[in-house]
């Protein structure tokens, strides 16, 4: 680039040392070895490594310096089309109405009732009041007690996802437990309102613990998990029978049942984990319903049971068509609804209470679906959201008998919004082996699918996330720019059931990475835009995705963002220390004790496979209080390309030093960290633009 930076970038020393995966590594100096008291106090960070990070944030500020006032159109673009007074759709229980709403220019909602028969309001929790004092909050739950006497909640403070538990009178808006700290962020309530079951977490940020305590100060360790590969969770059934606990992995779960009328009852163990077994469970009237993969169904069936342990007493009771993926289930009173993905869309099938079952169909291209867990399980009535890529979020209530939907809540876009102005596509593009690989656009009709108009690939790739194509007001001040956004839906997510997600895990990782650039060429062959035209973008593993593609093949992008992007994988995967290492060996291998997973792993990871060669222009961020990946992940890697690359582009690292993985909170500061985002594309994308007063 031709434009001056009033200063240089930083130079990362280099100190010669052995990683964990045996390999020489010039920057493993920036990992501090005390990380794991990092993430609970990030003020431990180790002088040397504070002071690099600090100087690759000046760099990126200097280096955008002249986006500022870009940065902030963006932004008040964004904040226009957010609804400030907004409100979710009141959900009933017993006497009260339960809801969530935000107030002008306050950075986190209020958690309100109201009684059915009055419209006085009671503030339950403030999250703008508990964040004073604080860079981050995040509330990971705020749940009421069965007799509406009380409340609890978890909140974050540094974005470590170390929250602590708190339980409050709600009459006098006191603590009655001093707060528990180290715990994760979901619990339950047991019905006798007394008794909270709460998830711990070990030194190395591993849920490994089930315990229960009462506001009078009751404590009790309910389960211990020993595998280290696997995590627990905590829920209860929608129908209050059961506290439900759940020790699972990538590929096998188990599920622990305690009666939530008493703490002092026995766990019983509904089937132990077999390798390859996923199961989840719900109870209506006696009798359990189990989400589950037994029996070879890879894309999950519906079973039922009666109240007893073992895999024998299981029934089928839904088994969808061959090739239709069974993504959740929502049980209540008098139906069950599921939610399956047929040929990438989704559909919502209800069951009713004399097991016949009919399909909610909908009719957009692309859109997005869920299922929503309202409090009243007597209810009638499904509740689910709707959007797509160009119709704003509908909450819907669906009444099974009657067969009619009303909308409940439609998110409001105040500054105005036409769906009809954009375009939605779903294409199918030829990946290298012939693999179809979903490929959905959106754009302003007036733009011409002719090579000249910009455009933004994202995808992820892993986990079995499918990508979401719900509607979003933030894309918005891109397209309406004239940008094209696709969307990659790559192997490694789940848009074609089960074996889209096999098909790029393991030892087939590479063809999520082969499945995107396949995309990205298919883009320029067919002329929909140009390679100095195409930005790419990914977070986490689908960061580790852009690393990848970066190092293969470069020469097809322009531009890239790498949000807290998984790229020192080999490295990561030989600690097993680190909190997600022994659990995410079912996802990428483990070459501890694997010499293939090991190559497979090493021939990918964009952390060593940098080599000399032109980069394209990069933003990269990364959280200090990282817990998923940690901060010197990305650190490392802009380092290291730094070093490499033979071209003149902006490589830029950014890390919010008071945050983790999932970025800064409050609504506001979110918005503003994806102005950033696309004021670095229109900046580096400049020169190639074809109206540059349009699209800045």
């Amino acid at each position: 680039m031709n434009k001056k930076i009033r200063i240089g970038p930083p130079s990362a020393k280099k100190i010669a040392a052995i990683n964990a995966a045996k390999r020489r590594d010039d920057y493993m100096w920036l990992r501090d070895p005390n990380w794991s008291a990092v993430l609970k106090d990030p003020d431990c960070l180790r002088d040397d490594i504070r002071a690099y990070l600090q100087m690759e944030n000046e760099y990126w500020r200097a280096a955008l310096a002249t986006t500022v006032r870009l940065q902030e159109r963006l932004f008040k673009e964004m904040q226009a089309r957010i609804c400030e007074d907004d409100q979710s759709a009141e959900d009933g229980d017993g006497d009260y109405v339960y809801y969530r709403r935000w107030q002008k220019q306050k950075q986190y909602p209020l958690f309100c009732r109201r009684g059915k028969q009055t419209s006085k309001e009671e503030i339950l929790l403030d999250g703008n009041r508990i964040a004073q004092g604080h860079d981050f909050l995040r509330i990971g739950a705020c749940l009421h007690s069965p007799d509406h006497q009380r409340i609890a909640y978890t909140e974050d403070s540094q974005g470590s996802e170390f929250y602590s538990l708190h339980l409050c009178d709600i009459k006098t808006q006191t603590e009655l437990i001093e707060p528990i700290a180290g715990v994760q962020g979901d619990f339950a309530w047991l019905n006798d309102s007394q008794t909270v079951a709460y998830v711990g977490l070990d030194d190395c940020h591993r849920p490994d613990e089930v315990r229960l305590r009462g506001v009078d100060g009751f404590d009790k360790l309910l389960y211990q998990e020993q595998d280290k590969g696997f995590f627990v969770a905590v829920s209860k059934t929608r129908s209050s029978r059961f506290i439900v606990i759940q020790p699972h992995d990538h590929s096998s779960s188990e599920a622990w049942l305690l009666d939530a009328d008493s703490a002092d009852s026995e766990l019983w163990l509904l089937q132990r984990r077999e390798k390859e077994l996923k199961y989840s469970v719900e109870e209506r009237h006696g009798q359990l319903l189990i989400l589950t993969n037994a029996d070879g169904a890879e894309n999950y069936k519906l079973m039922c049971s009666e109240l007893l342990p073992g895999r024998h007493h299981w029934t089928d009771f839904f088994v969808p068509e061959e090739a239709v993926l069974l993504e959740s289930m929502l049980v209540a009173a008098d139906f069950i609804a599921l939610l399956q993905r047929r040929h990438g869309r989704q559909e919502i099938v209800v069951i009713d209470s004399v097991g016949q079952h009919h399909c909610l169909d909908f009719d957009q291209p692309a859109y997005e679906l869920d299922l929503i867990n309202t409090l009243d399980y007597h209810s009638p009535l499904l509740r689910f959201s709707y959007s797509s890529m160009t119709q704003p979020e509908q909450t819907i209530d669906y009444h099974y008998q009657k067969k009619t939907r009303t909308i409940v809540k439609q998110q409001k876009v105040p500054s105005g919004h036409r769906p009809q102005r954009y375009q939605i596509q779903r294409l199918l593009v030829s990946s290298y082996d012939g693999e179809k690989v979903p490929l959905t656009l959106m754009h302003d009709r007036s733009v011409a699918l002719d090579g000249r108009a910009p455009l933004l690939l994202y995808a992820y790739g892993a986990y079995g996330h499918s990508s979401s194509t719900a509607f979003s007001v933030r894309r918005l001040s891109l397209v309406n720019r004239g940008y094209i956004y696709a969307i990659a839906h790559v192997r490694g997510g789940m848009e074609k059931a089960y074996p889209w997600y096999r098909q790029g895990k393991m030892e087939h990782k590479q063809n999520t990475f082969a499945d995107f650039i396949a995309v990205a060429e298919y883009l320029i062959d067919n002329k929909i835009c140009s390679a100095r035209r195409l930005a790419i973008h990914g977070g986490s593993a689908g960061g580790m995705l852009i690393g990848a593609v970066l190092n293969q093949r470069p020469q097809l992008f322009a531009a890239a963002i790498a949000n807290v992007p998984f790229v020192d994988v080999l490295n990561t995967m030989c600690d097993p220390e680190l909190p997600l290492t022994p659990p995410e060996w079912l996802e990428w291998g483990n070459p501890i004790n694997d010499e293939k997973a090991y190559k497979t792993i090493a021939a990918y990871s964009p952390y060593d496979n940098v080599s000399c060669q032109a980069y394209p222009h990069l933003l990269v961020t990364a959280g200090l209080s990282d817990p998923r990946v940690s901060y010197w992940e990305p650190a490392k890697w802009v380092a290291k390309l730094r070093a490499h690359s033979t071209g003149d582009s902006l490589i830029l690292l950014k890390t919010i030093m008071t945050a983790g993985h999932a970025g800064p909170s409050g609504r506001y500061e979110d918005l503003r960290e994806t102005a950033l985002n696309y004021a670095f594309l229109l900046y580096v994308m400049e020169p190639f633009l074809p109206n540059k007063r349009h699209y800045l």
